[in-house]
């Protein structure tokens, strides 16, 4: 029913990142080891921390690339190869400028938008977009020339607490996707208000 098996995070490496909105990708990846009582353990061959969890019976493997978010395609190529998962069981968690904080979208395919760990994935999956994306809302500055000092910001306390409380309800989606499939727990988690 599920055709999801690997959850990916996107972030950057290092305590100075790790509350950054870019990391939002991994705070999912990150609750949702927590909340199954997995530990991410770093692993030098797929260039990231990597688990696995059991949600309703069904694993999926986890994976947080440690390679810069640029270089996001290398973690996420190296891991689906060894396990032989096609791109299009594939989720990728990832901060959303186009989305508030407190939404949080599931959306299957499309470009990049601008996201470097998205491009990369992209062109190291061989230009196939057709991975699923969680899309966690971290507003958008307002100007085009703020993004990249705002992805790599922090968050102010009230849009934190959104955005926690998103990715709270995106991590119990999971159990939805696992049992009923992608489309429930899409309908979940988009009438999902903080």
């Amino acid at each position: 029913m599920n055709s999801i098996q690997m959850l990916v995070g996107l972030a950057n490496p290092g305590p100075e990142y790790a509350n950054t909105r870019h990391n939002a990708g991994a705070w999912f990846i990150e609750q949702l080891a927590a909340r199954y009582n997995c530990t991410l353990k770093h692993d030098p061959k797929y260039h990231g921390l990597t688990g696995k969890v059991i949600i309703q019976g069904q694993e999926f493997k986890l994976l947080i690339p440690t390679t810069y978010m640029n270089l996001s395609g290398k973690a996420v190529g190296s891991l689906a190869n060894f396990f032989k998962i096609p791109v299009e069981s594939i989720l990728v968690a990832h901060d959303e400028l186009d989305l508030d904080p407190g939404v949080a979208k599931l959306k299957k395919g499309g470009g990049h938008g601008g996201h470097n760990g998205l491009k990369d994935i992209i062109a190291k999956m061989a230009n196939q977009k057709d991975f699923m994306r969680l899309r966690i809302g971290v507003g958008h500055p307002g100007h085009r020339e703020m993004v990249t000092g705002w992805v790599l910001g922090k968050a102010a306390k009230a849009d934190q607490e959104k955005m926690d409380a998103a990715v709270d309800e995106a991590v119990r989606c999971m159990e939805i996707l696992a049992k009923d499939g992608v489309l429930k727990a899409q309908n979940r988690l988009h009438s999902f208000k903080p």
